[in-house]
């Protein structure tokens, strides 16, 4: 009953209030020269880091970072972006408009956090925001005494161990786990601290101990945190050491050639909606005869049916351009949820060799397994956690439930004037993307600026070239160009400027309007088909009316997109069935109830599947744990 009623408890209001408070002492600080602000902040230093500290003390702090950050950067946090950051101090998963300052507002709990002497980190999504936050920051956590440092992939063990010795860390969530799990692994190495410590005294030796690189887990405030907290929540972070297997790699490619020869509803039943392979009776004792002269591994039915299971799986369920992409002979896997490249990641289980052997490019060897954990896992193992993104609302009791993390929406700092459009639904996919491209044409004839959001590096390439072929002029941002990030977000705002993206545009990353561009109606936003999560949606509507600017969105579907084709409910498929192909633009409530009904199932299916893993987390947690949860 309590996890039920716990997010529903009012929070906006208190801290709105409490930010107030910190606004009207903030006159207290304009007077005091540079050096006096700094022995102010030495002082909050101490008591928080002896723990002294009383509620006025937090009510000053926040006024004494807000008075540097306008000092250091002429930015004076507003009155809501205050109120965010009191609400991340206090534990809470904060949703704020994209465009309304989040980077800014972390650093009022950072500061006091690291004013704490314990270390924070503030998490994002990649490597480049990482760095460029804690660039951009450094000069205002410097004139509060504090170092701020950040870790990126190709960091050496030494230098990451100087990051995190920083008062302030930014840094993935990939890589701060991964050096969980290295230290952990090296940890392992370690008989006993007795006997560590005995070493170190008496010749030096560390036994070790040089190898670790952390210095704990206290702190942590994570940005956009419903796609690191929930969407990537039981995506499982694996140490692997290599294993070469000459007769195992063989064996990936003989079952591509395999999987070649069975039929699809004879051999074997695709399961489109869990993305799930079985074989049928015929199917099995087909694989039988094919492989029965292959000897080796193939004398195992079991083990057989596996390798096959995966290179169909390869064959049917992944596609090049979605789930992958090819760079320089190898298969990177790409990130559904956001767009983005993640060339340290392999698929388990065989599957990634079973798409490099589908490919045609070169099976790696498979890797033996030496730690792993799930974010889910990861990040309950902080002492104090919180974060703040653009969509908490849809997640807001699974963050309750999964993490104790409350959600406190904070209004915007200016009124929301972005306008939307009534989904334009389809009968089919064809039809749809001559009517984007249209549509596109139209915007564009009035001057505005246009950002169109696809979910995969392949419907990106093929808009791209569609509106080549109509001879409209227009940037490409996908997984395949993201080093071209930057440059390209920068410039979608400007006049006239058509620029075709995956999911990554809408995270963060924050698009200005240019000159006039206001009078014309701002930024139009176009998604070209739903996605599995809504909140995905209303991220990628969120680029358009930032900061009271005017702006609008509108979606494109069709009924046989793939959500719809994999979530709809049963009742769906004789209508889509009876309306494929006919090119029409289908009015009336029935198709947009459709798409909401298939976003709702997906949304629920994804959600079990967490639940799953945090109940396997839970249960590794009661029976292999060696000591109780800390009071």
């Amino acid at each position: 009953m309590v996890s039920k009623t716990v997010p529903w408890v009012p929070r906006t209001k208190r801290y709105l209030q409490h930010a107030q408070a910190v606004v009207d002492i903030e006159q207290q600080f304009n007077h005091l020269s540079d050096a006096r602000l700094r022995e102010a902040a030495d002082e909050l230093r101490i008591l928080f880091r002896l723990g002294k500290e009383m509620p006025d003390d937090v009510t000053r702090a926040f006024a004494v970072v807000c008075e540097a950050a306008w000092r250091q950067m002429d930015m004076r946090p507003y009155l809501v972006q205050i109120a965010a950051g009191m609400a991340i101090l206090d534990g809470c998963v904060v949703e704020m408009a994209t465009g309304e300052g989040k980077t800014l507002s972390a650093t009022m709990p950072a500061a006091i956090a690291g004013w704490r002497g314990r270390g924070c980190h503030v998490i994002t999504v990649n490597d480049y925001l990482a760095q460029r936050d804690a660039e951009w920051m450094t000069p205002v956590y410097k004139s509060l005494g504090l170092t701020v440092a950040h870790v990126i992939n190709e960091m050496p063990p030494p230098l990451r161990r100087d990051s995190y010795l920083a008062d302030i860390t930014y840094g993935t969530n990939k890589e701060i786990a991964a050096d969980v799990l290295r230290d952990r692994l090296a940890m392992g190495r370690i008989i006993g601290l007795p006997k560590v410590l005995l070493g170190k005294m008496v010749d030096g030796v560390t036994g070790g101990l040089d190898r670790l690189v952390m210095r704990g887990i206290e702190f942590a405030i994570v940005d956009e945190a419903d796609s690191i907290l929930v969407d990537e929540a039981v995506t499982p972070l694996i140490i692997s050491g290599s294993s070469p297997n000459e007769q195992q790699v063989e064996s990936y490619i003989q079952a591509t050639d395999l999987a070649r020869q069975l039929e699809s509803g004879r051999d074997y039943t695709v399961d489109h909606r869990f993305r799930e392979v079985r074989f049928t009776r015929a199917g099995r004792n087909r694989l039988h005869d094919l492989s029965a002269d292959l000897g080796g591994l193939w004398a195992g039915t079991r083990r057989s049916e596996e390798i096959v299971t995966q290179a169909v799986t390869a064959r049917d369920l992944y596609q090049l351009d979605k789930q992958y992409v090819i760079q320089d002979d190898k298969v990177v896997i790409v990130d559904e949820f956001t767009g983005r490249l993640m060339p340290d990641r392999n698929w388990r289980d065989g599957l990634h060799q079973a798409v490099e052997a589908k490919e045609g490019v070169e099976v790696t060897p498979p890797k033996d397994t030496l730690a792993r954990i799930s974010f889910q896992r990861f990040f309950r193992m902080y002492r104090r956690l919180s974060g703040m993104t653009g969509t908490a609302a849809e997640a807001q009791h699974e963050l309750w439930q999964v993490y104790h993390l409350p959600v406190v929406r904070v209004p915007t700092n200016r009124p929301c004037i972005r306008t939307y459009e009534t989904d334009h639904i389809y009968a089919d996919v064809e039809s749809k993307w001559q009517a984007i491209v249209q549509h596109i044409r139209q915007v564009h004839e009035t001057g505005r600026p246009i950002l169109v959001g696809t979910r995969s590096v392949g419907a990106s390439e093929m808009l791209s070239s569609m509106l080549q072929q109509v001879g409209l002029e227009h940037k490409v941002l996908n997984a395949v160009r993201h080093r071209e990030e930057a440059n390209i977000v920068a410039g979608a705002g400007q006049g006239g400027c058509i620029t075709v993206a995956t999911n990554m545009a809408g995270r963060g990353t924050d698009i200005k309007l240019g000159r006039s561009v206001a009078g014309k109606g701002g930024l139009h936003v176009i998604a070209t088909e739903r996605h599995e999560d809504g909140r995905i949606d209303r991220q990628l509507f969120g680029r358009a009316a930032r900061q009271g600017d005017p702006g609008s969105a509108v979606a494109f579907n069709a009924i046989n997109d793939e959500l719809i084709l994999r979530h709809a409910p049963k009742w769906a498929k004789r209508v889509i069935n009876r309306l494929a192909g006919s090119g029409k633009k289908l009015a009336g409530s029935m198709p947009r109830r459709l798409t909401h009904q298939a976003q709702l199932r997906a949304a629920r299916m994804a959600f079990r599947q967490r639940k799953a893993v945090l109940k396997t987390d839970d249960w590794l947690d009661e029976y292999l744990g060696f000591a109780g949860a800390e009071s």
